[in-house]
């Protein structure tokens, strides 16, 4: 028998396994079997066919040839063949159905009711438009990549200059600005001079050469009044001393940006989400409890920014039934339909997902990737959508245009207004974006062995529940937004990147 309805005496200790639903075909091992192992889904026992890794998935029903294969309630792809109990169900024997453009239909769902909760607030910086900051920096933002280096060395010399009076200094490099043409070029100044909008930027230096596609004077037009009175611009071809007057800059955007730290309630964050180096533990341990998150903070009056629009396909009609109304609706269906031909027009299929990384650990196809990514969502009502460089204009849960590469997706929530983002990873990054980016594991290995990288151990879990995790993972990015140092920050793991859509000259 390969399925036995109780666990005999007899047998040795079965190896765990995670189902989402009774009715999935297939259970998560959260450690490997051999062949002729043993394994506990649910209620019942199933013998592995094959030797199978830790994350990876097990056949805990029979799929015939051609027919879904079910995981989160949902198909990840057909089976290849006919795939019997015990199986190792991975590539061999899964294929993606994702093929190009859909039509969509609005069909609302109600929203899930969140229960109402006293949430802690944290300490951060109130800006004058009413904005609240988690840390107050000065950003360095070259127009173009020329001056980039020259940015950075005005950061190490200037940071600790005013150490004690602000939280720091960065500059972000980047290879644009030149040699762009028109949406590609226009792109790039949106998205930098969005950066210069984030709350976390008590004072902003834009470092321009004076030639570049990438005028400073057209970044400047692009922000509020608001914003340009913490900015100061340098430009280095038309400066006897381009070192020396940035540092004047600097010295009067420290001493304009001096504050002092506030109670404020949890309806102040703006909370970025996103996934990086998944495997198939995200969707089932760290995804989920960000998704925790996005419903706290939402539920609290407070605003939560996703993005990877390419790692919604398969699942986007998830949160297309949860849009505030049909104008959102028809937003995020052109947003997915505009970035699925983006990948036609290159002659790539829309599924050319999940990467080599995601594959080793446990993930199929790009359906089943996108099942567990937007569970970063939680259940919250999409209130708006935006476009590529695009600030945040509602509270709630507002999806950003901008593809899953983890530099340009991170960078792309910062622009949008995130003071602090939650990065869930099965196989681990240093990687770091413009605010506090927390590292949240979907495994105890990767926090055992990664404690440099990790700010929290989503596979708790698993041994408290979600509740309890929920509860410690709150207060974590409570912490981390009243002041103490992300691993990122820790480690000086800061950068953007920035989506380069067109020719190069």
């Amino acid at each position: 028998m390969t399925t036995l309805e109780a666990p005999s005496p007899a047998l040795a200790a079965p190896v765990r396994s995670v189902r989402v639903d009774r009715d999935d075909d297939v259970a998560v091992l959260l450690s490997p079997v051999a062949a002729g192992g043993v394994v506990r889904v649910d209620d019942m026992l199933v013998t592995a066919t094959d030797a199978i890794e830790a994350g990876h998935k097990i056949a805990v029903r029979a799929v015939a040839q051609g027919a879904p294969v079910r995981r989160y309630r949902a198909a990840i792809g057909l089976a290849r063949r006919a795939i019997a109990i015990g199986e190792h169900v991975h590539v061999h024997n899964v294929a993606t159905a994702l093929a190009g453009e859909d039509a969509y239909r609005y069909l609302p769902q109600p929203a899930t009711p969140q229960p109402a909760r006293a949430e802690p607030g944290f300490a951060g910086y109130v800006r004058a438009d009413g904005s609240v900051a988690t840390r107050n920096e000065i950003w360095i933002l070259p127009t173009v990549g020329c001056v980039g280096r020259l940015g950075e060395r005005i950061a190490q010399t200037a940071g600790p200059r005013h150490a004690g009076r602000i939280d720091g200094i960065h500059a972000f490099n980047h290879p644009f600005g030149c040699s762009q043409l028109g949406d590609d070029l226009d792109r790039t100044g949106a998205i930098l001079a969005a950066l210069a909008c984030n709350p976390n930027a008590g004072g902003v230096l834009l470092l321009g050469l004076g030639c570049e596609s990438n005028q400073l004077d057209r970044m400047l037009a692009r922000m509020p009044d608001s914003v340009r009175e913490r900015v100061r611009s340098v430009r280095a071809q038309a400066s006897a001393d381009e070192f020396a007057e940035a540092m004047a800059a600097i010295d009067t955007l420290a001493e304009q940006a001096e504050a002092k730290r506030t109670a404020v309630p949890l309806s102040a964050l703006r909370l970025g989400v996103k996934c990086g180096g998944s495997d198939s533990m995200s969707g089932l341990t760290a995804n989920p409890l960000i998704g925790r998150m996005t419903d706290r903070v939402a539920a609290a009056g407070g605003t939560v920014l996703m993005t990877e629009i390419p790692e919604i396909f398969g699942a986007e009609r998830l949160l297309m039934a949860r849009c505030a109304d049909e104008a959102v609706f028809d937003r995020l269906v052109e947003v997915t339909n505009r970035f699925k031909r983006y990948f036609l027009d290159h002659g790539e299929p829309v599924s050319e997902n999940p990467s080599p990384g995601n594959i080793a650990g446990g993930i199929t196809t790009l359906e089943e990737k996108s099942l567990g990514a937007v569970q970063k969502g939680g259940a919250a009502t999409v209130s708006d959508v935006l476009d590529y460089g695009e600030p945040v204009r509602r509270a709630g849960l507002s999806v950003v245009d901008a593809p899953g590469n983890d530099a340009v997706s991170t960078t792309a929530l910062a622009a949008a207004g995130a003071t602090i983002t939650l990065f869930s990873t099965g196989r681990g990054t240093p990687l770091g974006s413009p605010v506090p980016t927390m590292k949240i594991a979907t495994n105890h290995d990767l926090a055992a062995r990664k404690p440099n990288w990790i700010d929290y151990d989503a596979a708790a879990v698993l041994d408290d529940g979600q509740d309890a995790a929920s509860d410690a993972l709150l207060a974590r990015i409570v912490a981390v937004a009243s002041g103490e140092p992300a691993r990122n920050e820790a480690n000086d793991e800061r950068a953007i990147g920035i989506w380069k859509s067109g020719v190069t000259l």
